[in-house]
């Protein structure tokens, strides 16, 4: 559960690469997460995960998620089509990548 964890908030549709700049942010946020599995192998791959599965202003929420993983309980507990929407895309990031980068 924790390596789902991780890697679901290393913490998501299809889109193009987003600028560099942009790029890295949930790679960032697993590197500065304090989980013993957030080596940088790992870390890139579920951004490169996020890169294919979320678009970019997704992965800056879901990056805030690492500082505060209070607001993804929120999301989850909203009840807006759009939070939804985006928790479900979220979930499916959150497999994608523990398929992918296990």
């Amino acid at each position: 559960m924790k390596k789902f964890l991780l890697i679901a908030f290393c913490a998501t549709s299809m889109v193009a690469v987003a600028p560099v700049a942009d790029a890295v942010q949930i790679k960032r946020a697993c590197l500065a997460s304090d989980r013993s599995a957030a080596t940088r192998d790992r870390c890139s791959c579920i951004q490169r995960v996020a890169n294919q599965a979320l678009t970019r202003s997704d992965q800056k929420t879901v990056a805030k998620w690492f500082r505060d993983p209070h607001q993804a309980q929120e999301l989850k507990m909203s009840k807006t089509q759009r939070d939804d929407a985006l928790w479900d895309r979220y979930r499916n990031f959150g497999q994608m990548a523990q398929a992918i980068c296990n």
